[in-house]
């Protein structure tokens, strides 16, 4: 199992794992949910009763929509509406949203009430049950990583095909495909501000002691995730613009490969080895090959428009590579949806169903032209380098919020007080 096992503790029945989490279009990692905290014992001799009462109704609503949602957020099949007609996700991404400027009053400055609250948050993803920390800035990681997961479950939503109007076979609308663009982004831009201005402020010791799913490999994962899920879109978008050259096709493909090539060197030597973080590493590696298989098509398909007996036979390579590992994907595809918890794929769409139909059919094609123009010894059999591009996609630039205005008329009592640091941070 992984590296950081304990016993597992009573989560009060907070961590609870479905055995099938549905179609899969992005692939939502196990949830972090909040347990309880009782501020007034940890900080009644230090804040205003008012800052204090804010605070738990803050984060008791957290922890009951968390709670509520825990079991259902990464299944497909599940009410979205509440009963007042509003997202539940969105709903629990607006209570974190309100949350997080008070949360970092305790953190303003360099304030010793940091280390006043002990934070404890049921895993999913790493065997030790919970992890409890007297660190705020623990607090701050653990909610942008909720509001990311929860960005990513939105994103997986929209991107589901739906049956059309018509009747035809199911898709997914333009509208849904350019929202779900901006919501990697966002989420990306949560990640990246986590990995960058929050990780940093946590000692070292409490750096090691972080659940696996907290880990900085992690969460620069999920944010080369986002990116590579938000190319993979705009792919399908040019795929089917009769204005995207085959150039943008190409450079989109292979800009995708670097986003998962990226993920997977994040993840490789953690301890994802249980269910939820061993089906992360598996989507991981399916969308890299999957990427390789679309970027060696279009690089083909370039190198087969040059008009010399080189270009052709690295042409024949490129697409001989595509086919492989698209024959590969599938086989990788599998093995993803068969690790617990269990998933499916919707019906094909956007890039791949492109893909699954071209590939096989081209690269057949373009291979017998070719071997029958020059003899088989002169043909590559090593797939060409692929062209190295820069990402163009990056992620929104997310700040984390000012602190909460009430902040500023509440007494700190704690300035006068001890500037001890609690003995257990761990």
């Amino acid at each position: 199992m992984g590296c950081l096992v304990s016993t597992p503790k009573d989560s009060g029945g907070s961590r609870r794992r479905p055995g099938n989490i549905g179609e899969v279009s992005v692939y939502v990692p196990g949830l972090r949910i909040p347990k309880p905290v009782d501020f007034f014992q940890s900080l009644g001799d230090h804040l205003s009763k008012t800052l204090v009462e804010r605070l738990t109704a803050l984060r008791t609503r957290i922890v009951v929509m968390a709670g509520q949602e825990a079991p259902t957020i990464t299944r497909t099949r599940r009410k979205t509406t509440t009963q007042h007609g509003g997202s539940t996700l969105a709903d629990l991404h607006q209570a974190l949203e309100d949350y997080l400027p008070v949360l970092l009053g305790l953190v303003t400055d360099g304030s010793q009430l940091q280390y006043k609250v002990q934070f404890i948050w049921v895993n999913q993803e790493d065997e030790a049950e919970e992890t409890a920390m007297f660190n705020a800035w623990y607090e701050v990681l653990s909610v942008l990583h909720l509001m990311a997961i929860l960005s990513f479950s939105q994103a997986n939503l929209l991107l589901l095909p739906r049956t059309s109007a018509d009747g035809y076979q199911p898709k997914v609308s333009e509208e849904s495909r350019q929202a779900s663009v901006d919501i990697f982004l966002k989420a990306a831009g949560y990640l990246d501000c986590a990995v960058r201005h929050v990780l940093p402020q946590l000692p070292s010791e409490l750096r090691r002691n972080l659940p696996v799913d907290l880990a900085e490999g992690v969460l620069r994962a999920l944010c080369l995730q986002a990116l590579g899920q938000g190319v993979d879109i705009q792919l399908g978008m040019a795929i089917d613009s009769t204005k995207a050259t085959l150039a943008v096709k190409r450079r989109l493909a292979c800009e995708m490969v670097k986003c998962w090539q990226q993920a997977q060197d994040n993840v490789m030597n953690l301890p994802l080895s249980n269910g939820w973080g061993e089906k992360h590493r598996l989507f991981i590696k399916w969308k890299y090959i999957e990427a390789k298989a679309a970027a060696y098509y279009f690089h083909g398909l370039i190198l087969d428009e040059g008009n010399t007996e080189k270009s052709h036979g690295m042409a024949v390579a490129a697409l001989q590579a595509a086919d492989e590992y698209f024959k590969e994907s599938k086989r990788a595809c599998e093995v993803f949806n068969a690790a617990h918890p269990l998933s499916r794929n919707p019906p094909l769409w956007g890039t791949m169903k492109y893909l699954s139909e071209k590939i096989p059919k081209d690269t057949s094609s373009i291979v017998r032209i070719n071997r029958d123009l020059y003899s088989y010894e002169k043909i590559m059999e090593t797939a060409p380098a692929l062209p190295d591009f820069a990402l163009a996609l990056t992620p929104d630039e997310y700040q984390l919020p000012p602190a909460d205005p009430s902040w500023n008329e509440n007494v700190q009592l704690s300035h006068m007080g001890s500037n001890q640091v609690n003995p257990d941070q761990r």
